[in-house]
């Protein structure tokens, strides 16, 4: 061969004898094929064949593969985020002149979707209370029912079996965002859902190195119909992110049985009926849908909120100086304490928090004792009087 030939044709590494732990990374936009005939046909290898980069790589499968088994699912596909896997859903399955129900609770970029995307297109959306009836709601043009349990921020556990129930009488479909609680916590598919979202960016992911999230599904047609969607918006994430995720879902069960048995002690610790704040913690006798939890969840995850009087966001800058462990942010799930001081008032409708400041609490793999020291600290200066 000329050398400008030997440049571009590997040659083959001998396998024999070589065993790895890990999945190999492989990365690919061309998928060739043996002949001129198979790639004519190369359509017949359906919705999870290797037809082109986009399609995926074994990498990409391994971990589609290792979420179906969590779900207890039949398929799932990958996209670039938590966010993305909820508009490919509502992308696959609302057409003009449907309409979908969404929690008052739902994670704000979804309403914004909702709200300024789909409308234009046709497609309506009623905002639901997480923790009310929804039968009243559903009609002939409701084609899809959202569910985020617990709900974004303020905690609110949805009773999921019975929405299903009143969504598949009417032949209505049923998604849930699963992400606080991932398929270790709650598998949605076993109480009837269509489609269980997950971040992979945060707890699977768990080092906050990387965008990702998965739609896992029972039914095949739906696999179908949202492989041919991404195809057509030309969707696909990298194997290199799935890479990061192969490992960080090593750990998850570890990771996640620590923090979230250091965030309920946390909840409970600062649980006080004297206090002016209120601790919002699904595991917390009172919360609201805690009987659904008991009911439902396995556990509890890493994260919960802590509920103030507006009137607390004049003390949040000096309550927040000094931070030596936690972190201010967004996201959560990784290995890194963190804080989110947020405000839900113009988006919610229903509830006893839309004028409080709310600080969401997402607790990492620090020394617990420091933790609680410094949380402490914050939640103190914040519940303290005016002045």
């Amino acid at each position: 061969m000329h050398d400008h030939t030997i440049c571009v044709q590997h040659p083959e590494a001998p396998m024999a004898g070589y065993a790895s732990l890990t999945t190999p990374t492989h990365r690919a936009s061309t998928i060739v094929f043996d002949s001129a005939a198979a790639y004519a046909a190369r359509k017949d290898r359906g919705p999870d064949g290797y037809t082109y980069g986009l399609s995926g790589t074994p990498t990409t499968k391994v971990l589609e593969r290792q979420i179906s088994d969590l779900h207890r699912g039949s398929h799932t596909v990958i996209v670039p985020s938590g966010q993305a896997a909820i508009a490919m859903i509502m992308l696959a399955v609302l057409k003009p002149g449907d309409r979908v129900l969404i929690p008052d609770t739902v994670y704000p970029p979804t309403r914004a979707l909702c709200r300024n995307y789909l409308a234009a297109r046709g497609i309506d959306h009623v905002i639901y209370d997480p923790v009310g009836p929804i039968d009243d709601l559903l009609d002939s043009r409701t084609r899809l029912v959202w569910i985020e349990s617990p709900g974004s921020t303020t905690m609110e556990v949805q009773d999921v079996a019975a929405i299903v129930q009143a969504c598949h009488a009417r032949n209505i479909l049923v998604g849930c965002d699963n992400t606080w609680a991932t398929p270790l916590l709650f598998k949605p598919l076993l109480h009837g859902v269509d489609f269980a979202v997950e971040a992979l960016t945060k707890y699977i992911g768990g080092h906050s190195d990387l965008l990702l999230g998965s739609i896992t599904v029972r039914d095949k047609d739906h696999f179908a119909l949202l492989r041919e969607t991404m195809s057509t918006l030309g969707i696909g994430v990298s194997p290199d992110e799935c890479s990061l995720a192969l490992r960080g879902i090593e750990t998850m069960a570890v990771r996640l049985r620590h923090v979230g048995a250091v965030a309920q002690g946390f909840a409970e610790r600062l649980s006080d009926p004297q206090a002016g704040y209120t601790v919002l913690h699904p595991a917390l006798p009172g919360a609201a849908g805690h009987e659904i939890w008991k009911r439902d969840f396995e556990g509890a995850s890493g994260v919960f909120s802590v509920a103030f009087p507006a009137q607390a966001a004049t003390r949040l800058d000096e309550s927040l100086q000094g931070l030596a462990l936690f972190a201010i942010g967004a996201s959560w799930g990784g290995t890194h304490s963190l804080l989110a001081p947020m405000s839900v008032e113009n988006d919610r409708h229903f509830g006893p928090y839309g004028k409080s400041l709310l600080l969401r609490v997402s607790i990492g793999l620090e020394d617990e004792a420091e933790l609680w020291q410094e949380l402490q600290r914050v939640v103190s200066l914040l519940d303290s009087p005016a002045e």
